[in-house]
């Protein structure tokens, strides 16, 4: 048009650019336009506003270009006056552009300038503000005059906004459960992020879900973070966080938040029961049970279930409380049975547990009901009836879970059954049960404990594609209970760490339980290490006890008796592990006074306690302690004395040389003596050389254990010391003809994190020669002290040898002797040594190394198969009573 000379007039303008998409010909006919005059006295709106919306198009058709909207904004500045249409224009290229602040402030220059909005304004400017950001209800606040349509829009609006964030909160909370029902913290701390930056709304709903979150994840300090982040917590904040301490064992700081709740309701009650119950604590838990019962409070189930788990031992208590709760109607609850079957079999009362399985409704038995009477069966040595209720499950077509196959199994494993465990082993293959976790533990358990056959036990793990921490623990127990396997479960135990698995309580146990079978004290403290740095809150008593365990089993009684004193809080078994550690290290008197402060302080002896207090009064002599502690155990505590208590009391007897009363014992003990019984009485024979009764008890423990070679070895030694050769050389051929052999004894020293083993007359140390050497030159020094050698150890008759070949053929290189001597050789001077035997050391190494300790001012401490013999200056804390 212009090339033929025609001169477009205003008419044309409005128009044209609507339809224009070319960038390069629309920017020519904005500059084309300027040089012309088309206003007189006044801009002409039509062409203004329609170059702006032919601007604002440049870049795409549905987003704006930011060259576009500089232009818009460029030629709405430059219009002297302006309509709402331009106004509209602007604001609304403001908003597809993402620029939400300076649309708000046109529109508030909108208001100000005196303009109505128009139709286009409240139907369409003003819900663009909800649709591309979030200043609608400011954009409603501009407008001065609303309508219906305004109001309808803004209406509109926010429903919009209000489903997008009720769509986005169900999103949110679903995928908060998921995160704490799969225990995935990586995700809940993502959304936790989410939370904080307010992108979610604050919520105490959402918090008590973190608080959970973070609780199942054995994350207390995080969870406490939540809590304390909450401006006011409702009653479910707190129960979330009290749970999580009871879950950590941690009741006293659970009661200090429980006390800051206005109104604790059943759940805040029942979950501080719990606490303190899991943790043993019965008094505080039943406190806070009659404080219910004073306050006339709701209880349930629950609470009855709890406060019966913290009577625990106290069988009394136990028989009070189930009255309550039938008289309460709450026998009715499926768990308060559950719990009264475990406590009284546990307490040895089955006939009771019986009852109350059997008088269940059948509508009230579960599957835990079944699971526990099955266990209490196994528990009570009842393998058969344990099995049948199994099969009577299986008729009522009752669901047989995981749980019900491992039962059975603890049932076999503690009744030792092991031909009915393999046989129910192959029943678990054929049923595809065999590679569930949990199952395998119970297999695990069983071969380790009754066979002692790890190898079964390796098959097994073996067979399961994904074993759990459980059954890792599982396997480092079995390991451990087997003395010989001690180093490998030290080494099942870093094969669990690469597996990328955290011990836990139980994985410490067990492997500080292979340490003190090792007794290896550098081992033990690496794992003393570890568990420090752990930080395990879960049942750190546990982990306490073994430590004092551990340090009291590798010689180390100072250690011992520290972490007794660090630890915050003592049970039955912290006391029993010291008490056995003073009582194994000869200190009779330290062991019975530390029983008498268990006693002031409340905490119940068990079986094992007695134990314990009874060897003490053994390896020290003291008949009439032993005496009143064994009648304290059945009148007082009500304790039924079992085959090793009577064992303690004949080994008693027998060491303080009563052989006739502890003769008498054994014939009238309620339980037929084995041959432990026979084979102490058979040791206070040799020492106090009663041949008639020694024969007599040597032929005992030959009929109850024919493969033992043990008693035909010290009726030889009793032979010998009399003088009596033939019925030496008669003992000998039938060890021969039975082909037994005396069980090689070895002694073996830790040094330098690398354990050194030696066996009598050892040639094979790289050291040998410096090791003979220096016990020749410590021979000549013991002499010169008045150190003569003991005779009585040795099969030995004057047949015509040369002194210096039989004091070979005696006792002259015995194993301990070169331990001994290789240790001192290679520690510092004045360095303690710790030499473990796997026999009873003999009088002659006993007399030797108290020698040398007075010589080389050193302590040395022997632990032998029976006690701790720890040597300082010429003197053994055995008293040489042993």
């Amino acid at each position: 048009m212009r090339t033929l000379g025609k001169i477009p007039d205003r008419n044309l303008f409005p128009s044209k650019p609507i339809s224009s998409s070319r960038s390069e010909l629309n920017r020519s006919d904005h500059s084309h336009e300027c040089n012309r005059d088309f206003t007189v006295g006044a801009v002409d709106f039509n062409i203004n506003t329609n170059e702006m919306n032919l601007l604002g198009n440049v870049g795409g058709e549905k987003k704006i270009g930011s060259l576009g909207i500089d232009g818009v904004r460029k030629v709405f500045e430059e219009m002297p006056t302006r309509d709402i249409v331009s106004w509209n224009t602007d604001i609304s290229g403001s908003l597809q552009n993402g620029r939400h602040k300076e649309a708000l402030d046109m529109l508030r220059e909108m208001g100000n300038a005196d303009l109505k909005p128009n139709s286009f304004t409240l139907s369409t400017v003003l819900p663009m503000f909800a649709k591309f950001g979030r200043g609608c209800i400011q954009a409603f606040c501009f407008i001065l005059q609303h309508d219906a349509v305004s109001w309808n829009s803004i209406i509109a609006a926010c429903v919009q906004k209000m489903n997008q964030l009720a769509f986005n909160l169900h999103s949110f909370r679903q995928s908060l459960k998921t995160c704490i029902a799969q225990r995935d913290l990586t995700t809940g701390k993502n959304l936790q992020s989410l939370y904080i930056k307010s992108l979610v709304p604050p919520s105490t709903y959402f918090s008590n879900h973190f608080i959970l979150l973070y609780s199942k994840c054995r994350q207390l300090s995080n969870a406490r973070k939540v809590f304390d982040a909450i401006p006011d917590p409702n009653i479910f904040s707190y129960n979330a966080i009290i749970a999580a301490y009871a879950k950590e064992l941690q009741p006293s700081i659970a009661h200090q938040l429980f006390d800051e709740i206005p109104e604790p309701d059943l759940v805040s009650y029942n979950t501080l029961i719990s606490a303190y119950a899991d943790c043993g604590h019965t008094l505080p838990a039943l406190q806070l049970f009659m404080g219910m019962r004073k306050m006339s409070l709701d209880m349930d189930g629950f609470t009855f279930s709890a406060a019966i788990a913290a009577a625990r031992v106290d069988n009394g208590l136990i028989k009070q409380l189930h009255c309550l709760a039938v008289l309460g109607g709450f026998h009715l609850y499926a768990s308060v049975n559950n719990i009264l079957i475990s406590c009284y079999s546990k307490n040895g009362f089955l006939d009771e547990a019986k009852r109350v399985f059997y008088w269940m409704a059948d509508e009230v038995k579960d599957e835990v009901s079944w699971n526990s009477m099955i266990v209490a069966y196994g528990q009570h040595r009842e393998g058969v009836n344990a099995l049948a209720l199994y099969q009577d499950m299986v008729h009522r077509n009752l669901n047989v879970d995981m749980f019900t196959l491992a039962s059975l199994l603890t049932a076999f494993t503690s009744t030792n059954d092991l031909l009915g465990g393999v046989q129910f082993h192959a029943q678990l293959i054929k049923m595809g049960f065999h590679q569930n976790p949990h199952v395998g533990s119970g297999l695990i358990d069983l071969y380790a404990k009754c066979s002692g056959s790890m190898l079964a036990c390796k098959q097994v793990f073996k067979e399961v594609p994904q074993p759990d921490l459980v059954m890792w623990n599982t396997m480092i127990s079995g390991f451990s209970q087997n003395e010989e396997f001690s180093e490998e479960a030290l080494t099942w135990f870093r094969l669990m760490q690469v597996a990328g698995h955290q011990p836990d309580d139980c994985s410490f146990v067990c492997v500080l339980s292979a340490c003190s079978n090792l007794s290896s004290p550098s081992q033990g403290k690496q794992i003393h290490s570890l568990g420090i740095k752990a930080h395990i809150p879960s049942n750190r008593i546990a982990v306490n006890n073994a430590l004092v365990a551990m340090y009291s089993k590798c010689g180390n009684l100072q250690d011992a008796q520290r972490v007794f004193n660090w630890m915050p809080e003592h049970n039955t078994v912290s006391f029993n592990s010291l008490i056995a550690g003073y009582a194994q290290h000869g200190l009779g008197m330290e062991s019975l006074n530390l029983f008498e402060q268990m006693l002031q302080r409340d905490i119940p002896p068990c079986s094992i306690t007695f134990v314990s207090v009874l060897c003490a009064c053994a390896h020290t002599g003291k008949v009439e302690e032993g005496r009143k502690y064994f009648k304290m155990m059945t009148e007082i505590f009500k304790i039924e004395p079992k085959a090793e208590h009577y064992s303690c009391m004949i080994d008693l007897f027998g060491r303080a040389g009563k052989l006739k009363e502890a003769e008498r014992l054994i014939e009238t003990m309620p339980y037929h003596p084995g041959s432990i019984a026979w084979g102490s009485l058979l040791r206070a024979c040799r020492t106090h050389r009663n041949i008639e009764l020694a024969e007599k008890a040597a032929k005992q423990c030959l009929q109850l254990d024919s493969e033992n070679a043990s008693p035909y070895v010290m009726l030889a030694h009793i032979y010998a010391n009399a003088g009596r050769w033939e019925e030496v050389a008669k003992t000998r051929i039938l060890m021969h003809d039975k082909r037994l052999k005396k069980k090689p004894g070895c002694s073996w020293i830790e040094q330098d994190r690398r354990v050194h083993v030696f066996v009598a007359d050892d040639s094979s140390h790289p050291m040998v020669k410096e090791i003979y050497d220096f016990w020749d030159n410590m021979s000549k020094k013991m002499k010169e002290a008045g150190y003569v050698q003991d005779q009585t150890s040795a099969f030995t008759r004057d047949d015509g040898l040369s002194k210096q070949e039989k004091m070979i053929r005696l006792v002259g290189y015995h194993s301990e002797k070169l331990a001994v001597a290789f240790g001192l050789l290679s520690s510092k001077v004045g360095e303690s040594i710790l030499v473990v035997k796997n026999l009873r050391i003999c009088i002659d190494c006993h007399n030797a190394i108290k020698v040398i300790s007075a010589i080389t001012k050193r302590e040395i401490t022997v632990r032998d198969c029976y006690r701790f013999h720890c040597f300082k200056d010429g003197r053994c804390s055995c008293g040489d009573f042993w």
